[in-house]
């Protein structure tokens, strides 16, 4: 009898067949409540109403059965052409078939605001344009005759509830679907028919002829009143978001077009009634294709606040930086004084995993999950990335205001008795806790700007307190969290590299010319990178307590960017951000990681992360190059 021989793993490959659309080809709208996005093939694949992180209404995202919203032409899969109206996140895609084209426009709409809103009630001041609860979608034949075909089919609860539907009045041009409590309504000038629970609708368009269908959560399940109604509604949309834009300082460079597509997307993915911003749009998509490193980013973190607030100001969007300044100044604290490393964009500190086993999970990814598990870890990098976004806020607008005064002092302090204790790290490892350099170096960041802020205030004492533990934890760093090469290491127990060590450079913990802080930007340049991309670690070398490979994480890359500037590699620089802007998505958008041996984008998406890393990186190589035009 011969021996069984044990076949190795074989990774799933981001390229496999699939009837799940790469993640970098969905298109993201968003009415800074909610978003949604958009399948090539012309299908809502993902929605959640009325909030970013309620439950899905379309799901085709996680399970091909869990609801989808198409409006195309019949029998026609893939589109000519799909891009923004420049300088918005409205939609346009043209399509061509054997008898004609049309082009249709899909937003979630914004409008001026006319009344309280009661479906996202406002804790903070409400702007002149809000959230008209609405997704309005129109097309318009160009030439020829086209067949057009809308196909509605919600499901409820991330897919637990199918819709039930209901014609309204008996016109047949409006329909409620029902389901988990929710009702939301369909309205379009094209004559519904109700097929168990999805709606349906076709009518051959000729050259001139334009139609709609929009759908509604908004208070009394208010639509548009007709064609030109949902027409000007766009019309307001792409006014809203060019506006908007345009308050943004963003210099006349060849990075500008990446710049404003990033800070549209930043601006989309926050949640406007309290200023918060969600890390990503999306639940579980997956970091390693097939497998179980499947997330909820729908929520906020604070380590995302100094990232946020740096590139809002860095855009002159002073008003958004403070919304999202407050929204921290707002959250409640743990039972220590220390802020969580994530919250709800309501602010609630409870998060609690649950999985969704009934559903697939994108391309087998499995599990889904809802709600984040690490809402809850030791992260010791959370307290510097507060302060570090106070410095910077309150340096910008030359004010401390009280109610964060309290906040500084609560940080610092958590940071001064904590800091020499392991904890997860910055990526939330759910293996062994560690004495991680990136999380010491964060305590460096919180005692160092709780100190510059207390000279601000005025208070020498507690200045010259702050400065001595800094530099306590400088020298521990120094001591212990730098190998024999002059390497910073990932944690004091282990020569492995991390990608978040970094940060020293980026928050100044040694200056350009050092030689350690080089030779560890070096040495992540050279031996933690795949195809030039930068991992965050190897997971054969981390107990992280996960199985699988994950990608190369875009943050990590753009970070390395900014490293190489800082210490004088400006044009390793240069060549770096070139490679990761050829690898956005179409439409200029990235999602956590990038499979550098297929091309593919992975995990959640559009990842806020990425293009906050995006802005400062871009930053750190236009400063110089126009300062040496000056």
């Amino acid at each position: 009898m011969s021996a069984v021989t044990e076949q190795p793993e074989v990774r799933q490959s981001a390229a496999a067949p699939s009837p799940f659309p790469p993640i970098a080809e969905y298109a993201f709208l968003s009415n800074c409540h909610t978003g949604a996005l958009v399948a090539p093939d012309g299908a809502i694949d993902w929605l959640c109403v009325p909030r970013f992180d309620s439950p899905s209404v379309f799901g085709s995202l996680l399970d091909r059965e869990a609801g989808f919203f198409r409006f195309a032409p019949f029998g026609i899969n893939h589109p000519t052409a799909v891009a923004y109206l420049p300088g918005t996140n409205v939609l346009e895609t043209t399509w061509k078939t054997p008898n004609g084209w049309v082009v249709v426009r899909d937003a979630l709409t914004m409008g001026p605001r006319e009344h309280e809103d009661k479906i996202t009630p406002h804790t903070r001041p409400p702007a002149d344009d809000d959230a008209d609860h609405l997704l309005v979608r129109t097309v318009e034949c160009l030439e020829g005759r086209v067949e057009v075909e809308l196909v509605c089919e919600p499901a409820f609860d991330y897919g637990r509830a199918p819709a039930e539907w209901a014609l309204v009045g008996d016109d047949r041009h409006t329909a409620d679907a029902t389901g988990a409590g929710q009702t939301i309504r369909l309205q379009t000038d094209l004559a519904l028919g109700i097929e168990e629970n999805r709606a349906r609708a076709r009518h051959v368009l000729e050259a001139g002829d334009r139609a709609y269908c929009t759908l509604s959560w908004d208070e009394g399940l208010a639509t548009p009143e007709d064609i030109d109604d949902a027409g000007r509604r766009i019309e307001a949309t792409t006014r809203f978001w060019r506006a908007w834009l345009g308050r943004a300082r963003i210099p006349d460079h060849r990075f500008r077009d990446p710049i404003q597509r990033s800070a549209l997307a930043i601006k989309g993915l926050t949640y406007m009634p309290t200023g918060a911003t969600v890390a990503a749009l999306t639940t579980s998509l997956p970091e390693t294709p097939g497998g179980e490193r499947n997330w909820d980013y729908r929520f906020t973190w604070i380590r995302d606040t100094t990232f946020t607030l740096q590139a809002l100001h860095m855009l002159n969007l002073d008003w958004e930086a403070d919304e999202f300044m407050q929204f921290v100044a707002d959250v409640e604290a743990t039972e220590d004084g220390s802020l969580q490393i994530m919250y709800g964009i309501d602010g609630r500190r409870d998060l609690t995993e649950s999985t969704r086993d009934d559903l697939t999970g994108y391309a087998g990814a499995r599990p889904v999950r809802i709600g984040n598990g690490a809402f809850d870890q030791r992260q010791n990098d959370v307290f510097g990335a507060a302060l570090d976004s106070i410095l910077l806020h309150t340096r910008r607008s030359a004010r401390l205001p009280r109610r964060m005064w309290p906040i500084v002092q609560t940080q610092a302090e958590c940071a001064e008795k904590v800091w020499r204790e392991p904890d997860q790290g910055i990526w939330e490892a759910r293996g062994k806790p560690q004495q991680y350099a990136s999380s010491k170096l964060m305590c460096w960041v919180a005692l160092d700007r709780a100190a510059k802020l207390a000279e601000i205030r005025g208070d020498p004492e507690l200045q010259k307190k702050w400065n001595a533990v800094a530099d306590e934890i400088r020298a521990d760093i120094l001591t212990n969290g730098v190998d024999e090469r002059g390497v910073l290491r990932q944690h004091y127990e282990t020569d492995a590299l991390d990608a978040s060590t970094l940060l020293a450079a980026i928050f100044g913990f040694l200056p350009g010319d050092d030689e350690r802080l080089k030779a560890s930007v070096m040495a992540i340049a050279e031996e933690l990178t795949e195809d030039g991309f930068v991992l965050r670690y190897k997971t054969d070398e981390t107990d992280d307590g996960l199985s699988g490979k994950e990608g190369t994480f875009l943050i990590c890359s753009f970070w390395l960017v900014s490293a190489l500037a800082i210490v004088g590699e400006l044009q390793m620089a240069r060549d770096l951000m070139e490679r990761l802007l050829r690898v956005a998505s179409p439409l200029g958008l990235y999602a956590e990681e990038f499979d550098a041996e297929t091309g593919r984008h992975l995990g959640n998406f559009p990842q806020a992360f990425s293009h906050l890393a995006l802005m400062e990186a871009a930053g750190r190589i236009i400063l110089p190059e126009m300062t040496a035009e000056i």
